[in-house]
């Protein structure tokens, strides 16, 4: 599917913490410490694993897509359970037995059901074009600081404290930054627009990252710096003077700031296309 490169989003900023925020890494075992400490790299600095953010951003843009053309699995699948994927793995089989030796009819076909959100996002049968890195924190704003939160089990049936059930998790504080840097490759424009309202989310505070959300926890903001975009428009001068450029370490990109109305329009009319053919 990926076989020929046509063009390439990168996106790069900063991902503020604006409450505390907590991304748990389990249980410790030291004997001194938080009983719930927050993921930390190599170096003990906290974390946000790629997959988290990934993760959040997906489930988001899901809901919105249910809203909008409803719980058809072939536009919005849920890949928690294995019958409402948009392929299943039975059909899968079909569809690999129909079409034999020949890649480009199982690829057409294969494309033609995946759901909206997995051509984007991956899924078990098709690779994602979104890759997001582990977000670290940015060291010169770090000063190795966390907050100490108590927690406590409730007994549902006397609305009091469990005996026994005292903990305490770390938090990371309020107005942490993390480094954020994405890549969209071979993406459709419409596709580009899915994820451009899906980010915006994210720079509006409207969606949380972690543990503790009820408690007021893992409201964060994202700040784009940079959008940088190249297209080839399937024009082999145009590949190569780009790469040519790369290598020369100079900028090969145009601002793709200018782009994200046109790439929401795509989104709109791809939406209302697939939702006239239901």
């Amino acid at each position: 599917m990926f076989e020929t490169f046509k063009n390439r989003l990168e996106i790069t900023g900063t991902l503020r913490s604006v409450t505390a925020l907590r991304i748990g890494s389990g249980s410790s075992v030291d004997p001194v410490g938080s009983n719930l400490p927050v993921i930390k790299d190599a170096l003990g600095y906290p974390l946000i694993p790629g997959a988290s953010f990934k993760g959040a951003l997906r489930s988001r843009l899901e809901s919105f897509l249910r809203g909008i053309v409803g719980s058809d699995r072939r536009l919005v699948a849920n890949p928690a359970i294995n019958k409402e994927w948009s392929i299943t793995k039975e059909e899968l089989k079909d569809i690999k037995k129909r079409n034999g030796q020949d890649d480009r009819a199982l690829t057409a076909e294969i494309i033609e059901k995946t759901d909206l959100i997995s051509l984007l996002f991956g899924s078990p049968w098709v690779a994602s074009k979104f890759q997001v890195r582990d977000l670290t924190v940015l060291p010169e704003e770090w000063f190795g600081q966390y907050q100490e939160r108590d927690g406590v089990s409730i007994e549902r049936d006397t609305e009091t404290a469990a005996d026994g059930k005292l903990y305490n998790f770390q938090v990371v504080p309020p107005n942490t930054p993390f480094d954020f840097h994405c890549v969209v490759e071979n993406a459709e424009k419409w596709e580009l627009g899915l994820l451009t309202i899906g980010l915006h989310q994210f720079e509006t505070e409207q969606i949380p990252l972690g543990g503790g959300r009820s408690r007021g926890l893992g409201v964060v903001r994202l700040e784009i710096e940079n959008m940088r975009w190249f297209d080839s428009e399937g024009d082999p001068d145009k590949l190569l003077k780009y790469l040519q450029k790369l290598v020369s370490n100079e900028n090969a990109y145009e601002d793709a700031k200018g782009f994200k109305d046109d790439w929401v329009d795509a989104l709109i009319k791809h939406l209302e296309e697939k939702m006239g053919k239901k």
